[in-house]
């Protein structure tokens, strides 16, 4: 099958509220370019010289997901590009990220990473940690960075009950304080894991080899 039709049969499976971020790293340009032909426009990658190269390279309107750990010296390269950071796990790289969208004048939609998983390789904040941030005055007087939603990753493990128990928990916590602050993006879910954060209540998935085959 090719991009284009494992794109449709799997976006065929998940509802439509769920948006599908098509997990681009280390594919090259021509494979994303395939695939954004069929229509579909958003793209997550996970090293931030990566996403900028085939930003420029690639149509303008496509959405760039950055998926990664996002280290403060690399946020510049994606500032101009990027449409989600769904990977933000501290105040001083909030501080970076509306620093560098400020130089871009623009505003970057981020996620807070909530760690919900059993792995120490993880990473991501508790329940208490993203409350002190979005009630901090440092926060709240950032004009160029806005926290939309929340993202986890579960422990990578063929126990699905894990998995699931990892995904009610973030939901939970979500639906508690999201008209408090707004959030309308619950990213969870990937490749090995998407059904049952899709039964959990993920409104969007990061998916890769189910749609590009596997990582080269």
């Amino acid at each position: 099958m090719s991009v284009k039709e494992k794109l449709q049969e799997f976006k065929s499976n998940i509802p439509d509220s769920v948006t599908l971020v098509a997990v681009s790293k280390t594919k090259p340009a021509e494979m994303i370019q395939d695939a954004y032909q069929s229509g579909h426009l958003d793209y997550g990658e996970n090293k931030a010289q990566e996403m900028q190269a085939k930003a420029k390279e690639l149509p303008k309107d496509i959405r760039w997901h950055f998926i990664g750990h996002l280290q403060r010296n690399k946020v510049k390269y994606i500032a101009p590009h990027v449409h989600l950071i769904h990977s933000v796990d501290s105040l001083r790289l909030l501080r970076e990220i509306n620093k560098r969208a400020g130089n871009e004048e623009r505003v970057i939609d981020v996620l807070l990473q909530v760690y919900i998983a059993k792995e120490e390789s993880k990473y991501g904040l508790d329940e208490e940690e993203v409350i002190e941030i979005m009630e901090s005055d440092d926060f709240k007087s950032f004009e160029n960075v806005k926290v939309i939603g929340l993202m986890g990753m579960a422990t990578n493990t063929d126990n699905m009950e894990t998995v699931r128990r990892e995904f009610k928990s973030l939901k939970t916590f979500f639906d508690k304080i999201k008209q408090q602050y707004d959030f309308s993006i619950l990213s969870m879910g990937m490749t090995n894991d998407y059904e049952i954060a899709v039964e959990e209540g993920s409104t969007m998935l990061r998916v890769g080899s189910a749609i590009f085959g596997a990582r080269s």
